[in-house]
């Protein structure tokens, strides 16, 4: 094979490969000097809240934030214990932390999203939420979790920040709980040039209570009502994610062409445990935001793919939550350490061509064979 070079992702190519109508939009926003809660932020969400089909989308700084405002909305704080997964990063714990409630992980399975069964077992009487981290553009069983809250009457609040448009059984991600958060950092499916997020609801209150806590805890009439923050998403941002938003059902579609293409070079290799294909299960609608895989001789396969000039990661810098010990949060899971042990990202973003996805699958073909 002829040498290659594939970054895990091209930042350059999220600007290049539409810079002439992107630069419009930027500039519009420059010339117009709408920089703070414009127009075009009215519009984002508007447009973002028609999409999902809920009654408020709000935007705010990042997706980080956005899980924290439903927290706090949802009325979760000290003293309280909510249940996510480990394997997601680090800022869905941040979020719980930082209202004062305590994180509590629990296991993932083969799909590499939260395990309601083993969830299950950590509730107790302070149990007052669940967060379902929907990863890599996968949505969770949320019938098994939906089981699960109503049970112990525990409130849904999502990390949806990596799958905007994922379904499941036709209904969105990010739409099931009290609040859905998202995040449109770069590399995302929907990504801006810069940090952005928004939060999502059908609660009039909550959503009053996020807008105030979004804008230093200013109300519509412009007096203060709480203490807040400055985690508004800013208008050039606003309108960039406006406008790509626009296109974004070709997006996704484009990303699942490539999983498709993946998962029919791949899936005879016994030494790979891939994600469920697109096509897998008429429950999933899966939108690819990565290819998660788990790999035999996973880190020889790295440099061998390496050397190949194909960029891969470790997502989470190759640790879930509960394996940094100076936050203090142990815990027994069993097949989220396996997994750490064994995974793998391969590039999946739209700079790629078919070719390019050949090479990649053909490197990894010949790692095995050879």
């Amino acid at each position: 094979m002829a040498q290659r070079s594939i970054p895990f992702f091209n930042y350059p190519a999220l600007y290049g490969q539409d810079e002439a109508a992107l630069s419009d939009v930027v500039l519009g926003v420059l010339r117009r000097g709408a920089y703070i809660m414009q127009r075009d932020l009215e519009e984002f969400e508007s447009m973002l809240a028609e999409y999902l089909g809920v009654r408020h989308a709000i935007g705010l700084g990042d997706g980080t934030m956005a899980i924290h405002f439903g927290l706090r909305a949802a009325g979760i704080g000290a003293g309280d214990e909510v249940i996510l997964p480990s394997h997601t990063f680090v800022a869905t714990a941040a979020a719980i932390a930082h209202t004062g409630a305590k994180p509590v992980l629990v296991d993932c399975g083969p799909d590499h999203l939260i395990d309601a069964d083993n969830a299950r077992r950590f509730v107790t009487s302070r149990t007052k939420a669940i967060v379902p981290v929907q990863l890599n553009g996968r949505t969770a069983d949320m019938d098994a979790l939906t089981q699960l809250a109503d049970a112990y009457n525990l409130i849904i609040v999502e990390d949806s920040c990596q799958a905007l448009g994922s379904k499941f059984k036709g209904q969105f991600a990010g739409t099931f709980g009290i609040t859905g958060a998202f995040s449109f950092y770069p590399s995302k499916t929907l990504g801006c040039f810069g940090d952005g997020g928004a939060l999502v609801t059908n609660d009039d209150r909550v959503a009053d209570v996020v807008r105030e806590l979004r804008d230093h805890g200013r109300g519509n009439d412009g007096f203060i009502h709480r203490f807040g923050f400055n985690a508004r998403l800013d208008n050039v941002q606003a309108a960039v994610l406006k406008y790509r938003l626009r296109n974004y059902h070709g997006m996704v579609e484009r990303r699942r062409a490539i999983a498709r293409q993946y998962e029919s070079r791949l899936h005879g290799l016994n030494e790979l445990l891939l994600p469920p294909g697109p096509d897998a299960t008429p429950d999933h609608f899966d939108i690819f935001q990565n290819y998660e895989i788990e790999a035999d001789r996973r880190d020889a396969l790295r440099e061998h793919l390496t050397a190949a000039g194909i960029g891969t990661i470790l997502q989470w810098g190759g640790r879930c939550i509960h394996q940094f010990p100076d936050l203090g949060l142990h815990a027994d899971l069993p097949y989220t350490e396996r997994m750490t042990s064994r995974y793998l990202m391969l590039p999946l973003n739209l700079s790629l061509s078919d070719d390019d996805v050949n090479y990649v699958c053909d490197s990894v073909v010949e790692f095995y064979r050879s």
